[in-house]
């Protein structure tokens, strides 16, 4: 069997082409006490992280006399830089925000610190109350977990309620994507919402989070175990037809050029009946100001060909291999992913608040479950029961990941593709030409390191 062999060099260099990325700061020299270490953290800005670091000096300094040095960037500049400098491991941060992407690579190719020990010296963390999935997810090729997660979110399907009953329709409690489109096609129109918002942006993590679970379940995945890349494969083509045939005949207008904001936004204000996205975004649908606030209903992920067919995503914590302050990250990393910083958060904010989608506990909360009563149980599930980011196709692959290919590659490669895609939403192009070109992208990215 035939895999694609990533070494630390080979990486560096593909990463270092690749991005252009602006200094760091930070020390990464050991203070005489750990007590009065100052760690350095690199996460991404949105938020969330916001938050935790408004909190940090009042629920976690003050307890352990740690003071933590924040670097919040937007994502895609927050990535490149953790890219470049856990690549050169010099220790400028001892912490991260990985995410389920960066964990294969990362752990690969040793620049990232196994934490198992940790969370097993640690009687407070409670590993086992982590979601099964998000573990799977940030655990390396050797078994070891690399990250633990801060929160995580699956994906499923919202659809307004009033206007199903207005128009006579039922929807099923575990659809199929065909259904979807039959509804779709039914309620377009009603009350003058569009019968589906979906992606249509160009970007790795945006079209592409989407439509990689459609192709999954239509039984289409990027390579086969020869890492041949298979994007003009009928399972493939079928799946990429399909999606860009309901987005064109149903979708919301622009649908080429709507992100998850901008899908969010149209839902929100009652523009359309259903959207499929992140189950982290029902926190938006059912606030105040929504429109559609105590409308809507949930359901699973359509599938089509296997059982499940969600996403799952989790930004999670991450120590840098050369650290000098381990010890002193891990007591960030088990406050900051911890029930207690979830009751912190849930008690001085509201439970709306609480970083959900990590900890199968918050779920069994009442005042969790009275401040997220519309949707936590499909919330649950959606993280639960996510597909297996090891098989969450049809066939076997030689890739970890769901919505995307876990290869360092996969961020330059995904942004192309998902623009011939929207190229074919927009009409500009037919889906055929699209694939034909993205097979040729798809074959070029593993030229260089398949083995022989």
């Amino acid at each position: 069997m035939k895999r694609l062999l990533l070494t630390r060099a080979a990486t560096a260099a593909a990463l270092a082409a690749a991005l252009a990325v602006s200094g760091c700061q930070g020390t990464g020299v050991r203070s005489s006490r750990e007590g009065k270490d100052t760690i350095h953290v690199l996460a991404t800005k949105n938020p969330q992280m916001e938050t935790l670091k408004q909190y940090t000096k009042k629920y976690f300094t003050s307890r352990t006399g740690i003071t933590v040095d924040y670097t919040l960037l937007p994502e895609n500049q927050a990535r490149n830089r953790m890219n470049k400098e856990f690549a050169r491991q010099d220790a400028k941060y001892d912490v991260a925000s990985v995410s389920a992407y960066e964990v294969p690579t990362y752990s690969r190719n040793h620049w990232l610190a196994p934490l198992d020990s940790y969370a097993k010296a640690d009687k407070t963390f409670d590993q086992k109350d982590i979601f099964p999935s998000l573990l799977t997810a940030v655990t390396g090729a050797d078994g070891k977990i690399y990250a633990e997660p801060f929160y995580g979110e699956g994906s499923f399907l919202m659809y307004r309620k009033d206007l199903f009953r207005k128009s006579g329709l039922t929807m099923p409690r575990d659809p199929t994507w065909r259904q979807v489109a039959s509804l779709a096609a039914k309620i377009d129109g009603t009350g003058g919402a569009s019968g589906i918002c979906l992606r249509g942006l160009p970007g790795w993590g945006q079209n592409l989070a989407p439509i990689n679970t459609v192709v999954n379940t239509f039984g289409g995945s990027w390579y086969d175990m020869q890492w041949n890349a298979r994007l003009t494969s009928p399972e493939f083509t079928k799946a990429i037809q399909f999606y860009v045939g309901l987005v064109r005949k149903y979708g919301e207008p622009g649908a080429a050029r709507s992100g998850v904001l901008d899908i969010l936004a149209d839902f929100s204000q009652g523009k359309c009946a259903m959207m499929y996205d992140a189950s982290s975004l029902a926190t938006s649908v059912e606030a105040d100001g929504s429109s559609v606030k105590g409308k809507v209903g949930y359901v699973p992920a359509p599938h089509e060909l296997t059982r499940r067919a969600g996403w799952l995503w989790t930004w999670a914590w991450g120590i840098e291999n050369a650290s000098k302050k381990k010890d002193a990250a891990w007591k960030f990393i088990s406050w900051a992913s911890s029930k207690q910083y979830q009751a912190q958060i849930g008690n001085t904010l509201g439970w709306n608040e609480a970083p959900a989608g990590s900890r199968k506990s918050l779920y069994a909360n009442p005042n969790y479950q009275k401040a997220a009563a519309a949707w936590y149980r499909q919330e649950y599930a959606a993280v639960k029961d996510s597909a297996d980011p090891r098989n969450p196709g049809v066939g076997p692959r030689p890739y970890q990941g769901i919505s995307f290919v876990g290869i360092p590659q996969f961020a330059d490669l995904g942004n192309k593709v998902s623009a011939q895609i929207s190229a074919a939403i927009a009409g500009k192009k037919s889906v055929r030409t699209a694939l034909q070109i993205s097979q040729k992208l798809a074959q070029d990215a593993v030229a260089h390191y398949r083995s022989r």
